[in-house]
Parts: C-alpha cells; structure tokens; sequence
C-alpha cells in the first residue's frame, strides 16, 4: 500500500500522519507494515474481510420511502489505532459520563433539582417526546437507569469531542466485534506484534452487567433479548447477541405478565424472566401504558418492572437523556451532579428553541450543521456547506414553524485515517462508538464501532448515509 499520493490537510487531524507526513510513534509498525504489504495482496486482504461478512449476513437495514433494503456493511480492512494513553482519556471521560447521565435520570423522574435548581429548564425535559411521565417515582437497580450506552466521539485539532450518547437501545456492538475478528485473522501477526487490547469478551461483560440487574435475591437469573423481529435493522444483532451472552432471542407473543411477574413461553412451559435486555423502543413495549396498538411489546411490563420483579436494561424513559437539546446541558450535568469539570467536551450547541440562537442559526445556514433533536441515523439533518441554496430555504422554513425540534452545530473538521479505496490510500472521515455497560460498577472494553465516511468529501459515517467501518486497535502501553 502506497502513500505517495495520499492527500494530507494541515486543517484535518490525520489519525495516522503528523501534519509533515511522518507517522505517528503508535502508528509507526501499521505504517511500515502497509507499504510492505502489494495492492494485490491488500485487495486480497479486502476481499477477504468484504466476503467473511457477505458469507455471515453481517447487514443493516436502510428504509426508503417505499422499502427496505437489506445491504452488508462495507468494512475497510485498514484498522485505525488509538495509544494506551488517549483510550485512558476517552475511557475516564465516558465513565464520568455515564454516571452524571444516570444521576440526571434519577433525578428527572425524582425530585427534579436539577431543575428546581435552574440548571436545566422544565420545558427541555418535561417537553421532550421522550420524557416518560410513566416512570415519575420509578426506582431502578443500582440508580442504572442506563446500562448499555453508545457514545459517538470524534476528534478534530481540539480533541475528542461527544458527539452525542445513544442511551435507549444503542446498536453497533456486534460490527465492533466482527470487524475486530475478520482484520485479526487477516492481519495476524500485525496483531500480535502491536499488542492489542481484546474485544471479544464483551460477551461476558454485558452478561455480567444484566446479571447485576437481577432482582434482589436471584442468584442465577434468566435473562432473555427483546427483539422486535426479523424485519428489524439490527436483528443480526439481537441475534448474535443473544448468544453471545447465552440468552433467549424473544418476541413479545414469546412472553406474558402472570401476577406481577413476567414469564416466558417455552416447550415444557412456563419460565420466569428476571432480566429483559429489551430492543424495543418505549413507544411499543408495553401497549397498556404506550402505544395501544404495538405488536411487538408485553401487556403488564411496566407493571411488573415497577415492581422490581424484573429488570429492564435499558429502563423506559431513558431517551430523554440523549435529546439533541438535553445533550447540550450534559457537561452542566457532570458540574451538577459530580462537582466534576467535564473529561470530554461537547460539541458547541446552538439550541433553537432559544430566540437568539434560532436567528444565529437562520443567519449562518450555510456554514452549520442542523439536526432534528429526536432523529438518529443520519435521517433529518442539513448540512449546510453542502446543501443547494434552494434545500436550505425550504429547511428555513422548518426551522421557523418549529424552532424547538432543532439545534444546529459548527460543521467540524473531523480526524481522518488511510482506507483501502480502489487500490490505493485515501483518506476518509472517521469517527468511534465505545460501548458503556453499567451495573454494580461501569465497565468498558477498549474497543469501539469506527464508523466511516466512505464517500469522498462526505463528513456523514451513519451506515444508512453511505458510511461503512473499520476495525479500532486499542494499543496496551
């Protein structure tokens, strides 16, 4: 793999070159090995990772306007490292965020002081479509509102920023590790001689989160997935999963509320459920408290979760903590609750809901990025560089007949690293998703789901944009 022509802008952090074109010391043996390496035996290495996922059904699900097309991920093979010493900062910085993001949920469906104290106001949290009036006074194992979370990082010449937390059911894990397991046996004794820290215990690790959760008294606690189905995005992923952590792959129709407790439908009959790592939406699980109309949830969940004779990982109501407005309040959250300055820094936020930054964002257009604050995916957003004149207008106008459904950020210069794009090294927009698994303690496997811009020029990573991945090393010291 040739680097003759790759394209390095002094205004972009390269994950891999220093601005004058010298690798990085953690990246010096990735480097050397790569130029090493023909573009005949690293299209094979390509090839190789691109079928290993074709032949599993490694895939996502992208939904038009008329249908939904299953696609396999594209996966560049040229992992991307990070040094001991920058996954120690990211590590603490999640950790200290995932405990201020659960303190801010016991405390909303509490006593509230965090808005009685006018740190955050009312209508940002009780106005969110996500805030569950439902779960007012609601206790949870451990104060573990959140026990799986998601946060997308990026870096740029600044740091690593958040880019936002994916509290409600965080998907991306089983890429992180299939990624990891196909570049590994690819690139073996790179591997080895990198010393790399190992992923593929999550497994483990989410097992032994959700048996925290258990309720008081259960030593061997069943545990079962929610899945909404094979028709859902991620269902390779409740599926893989499911076994990884020995669980049962359930339905909502597999499942019942009998007298408080819930139970699971089996061959030899019924089974108690102890711990349900759902991947239902709120909206659908449970539809005597929801929506009347789900097929996919168990009438009495609630019910019985509030009586603490089952858990559920995540809790419901836990997205009104990942709303693109309340994200913006999240380093106040960590000063609040922790007496903490803030690890990782958020991305500046210009809330729309405020006058003064509604107009900012209508004056500057087109050099923001604007997105609805309960979207996900990519799906609702403008970026304004690359918009068309004609595009911003009509989004103008969305933005001026509901300003609280927005925010709008500064369009960031995102790091970069080598991909392999038709025989030779260019350099692609990348960001990371660590995944937080909290229980009795917060526990994180030093790896993540990169996700990658694979569309020349294009900042956008979210697979259902166009946006593939790559394996993340984790370098021990």
């Amino acid at each position: 793999m040739h680097f003759d022509a790759y394209d390095l802008n002094a205004a972009i952090y390269d994950e891999m070159f220093l601005p004058d074109g010298t690798p990085r010391e953690h990246c010096r043996e990735l480097y050397d090995t790569l130029c090493r390496l023909s573009d005949e035996e690293l299209g094979a290495i390509q090839e190789r990772v691109t079928h290993s996922f074709s032949t599993e059904g490694i895939t996502f699900t992208v939904y038009g306007d008329d249908e939904a097309d299953e696609r396999i991920i594209p996966i560049d093979c040229v992992p991307r490292l990070l040094s001991a010493a920058e996954w120690r900062h990211i590590e603490s910085g999640l950790t200290q965020r995932i405990a201020a993001l659960n303190r801010f949920l016991e405390d909303v469906y509490g006593e509230a002081s965090i808005i009685a104290d006018g740190v955050i106001p009312a209508d940002a949290v009780r106005g969110c479509p996500q805030y569950r009036i439902e779960m007012r006074g609601v206790s949870v194992p451990h104060g573990t509102w959140v026990a799986v979370c998601g946060t997308d990082i990026v870096r740029t010449h600044d740091g690593f920023l958040v880019l936002e937390d994916n509290l409600r059911v965080p998907s991306g894990v089983s890429y992180m590790i299939a990624n990891r397991k196909v570049v590994k046996t690819s690139l073996r004794r790179l591997y080895r001689s990198c010393r790399v820290r190992e992923v593929e215990h999550y497994g483990q690790v989410l097992l032994q989160t959700l048996r925290d959760l258990a309720p008081e008294g259960c030593t061997d606690p069943c545990i079962v997935l929610l899945t909404p189905g094979v028709y859902n995005s991620a269902f390779y992923e409740h599926m893989f999963l499911a076994y990884e952590i020995g669980a049962s792959l359930v339905e909502g129709r597999d499942l019942l509320v009998n007298d408080g407790f819930v139970y699971m439908r089996t061959t030899t009959g019924l089974r108690r459920v102890d711990v349900i790592y759902r991947r239902v939406d709120d909206d659908f699980l449970d539809p005597l408290v929801f929506r009347p109309d789900s097929l996919l949830g168990v009438p009495g969940l609630l019910h019985a979760f509030k009586l603490g004779n089952v858990a559920l990982a995540n809790a419901p109501g836990t997205g009104v903590a990942d709303d693109k407005s309340v994200y913006a309040y999240v380093p106040d959250m960590i000063r609040y609750y922790l007496d903490e300055e803030p690890i990782l820094a958020n991305v500046q936020t210009h809330l729309c809901r405020r006058p003064e930054d509604l107009e900012y964002t209508l004056d500057n257009l087109d050099n923001l990025v604007v997105k609805r604050v309960g979207e996900s995916g990519g799906y609702g957003m403008l970026v304004g560089p690359h918009a068309t004149p004609a595009e911003r207008a009509a989004y103008a106008e969305e933005l001026r007949a509901d300003p609280a459904d927005f925010i709008s950020q500064p369009v960031l210069d995102l790091s970069s690293a080598p991909c392999f794009i038709e025989g030779r090294a260019e350099p692609r927009h990348v960001d990371l998703r660590p995944f937080i698994l909290h229980g009795r303690e917060t526990r994180i496997v030093p790896g993540a789901f990169c996700r990658v811009a694979l569309r020349r020029g294009s900042l956008v990573v979210n697979s259902s944009q166009g946006g593939g991945g790559k394996d993340l090393w984790v370098l021990e010291d």
